[in-house]
């Protein structure tokens, strides 16, 4: 076998019957128990991984809103100080 017909045939993996006889081995290397087991873990671990990606989100999310409302109440208590401010001059004029 050449080297190109090695390379040729190295990227048809992939084909259906390929990939049975590979998921046959496994079966018979680990067992049908210990892969729904590895199964169920890798499943976990998934759902974990986008479960604290999205509360990451939301904790961002939430800062972020916490930051607008403050710079939204800084700037309604300086609105309200200076129309305070302008009823004082009004009343002393």
């Amino acid at each position: 076998m050449s080297a190109t017909n090695a390379i040729g045939y190295a990227g048809n993996f992939g084909s259906p019957t390929q990939l049975i006889i590979v998921l046959v081995i496994v079966l018979l290397l680990f067992g049908g128990k210990r892969l729904r087991t590895l199964g169920s873990d890798l499943g976990n671990a998934i759902k974990g991984f986008k479960n604290s990606m999205s509360n990451e989100e939301v904790e961002k999310t939430e800062q972020e809103k916490q930051e607008a409302q403050k710079i939204i109440d800084q700037k309604t208590v300086n609105s309200t100080t200076a129309q305070t401010v302008e009823k004082t001059d009004h009343k002393q004029s």
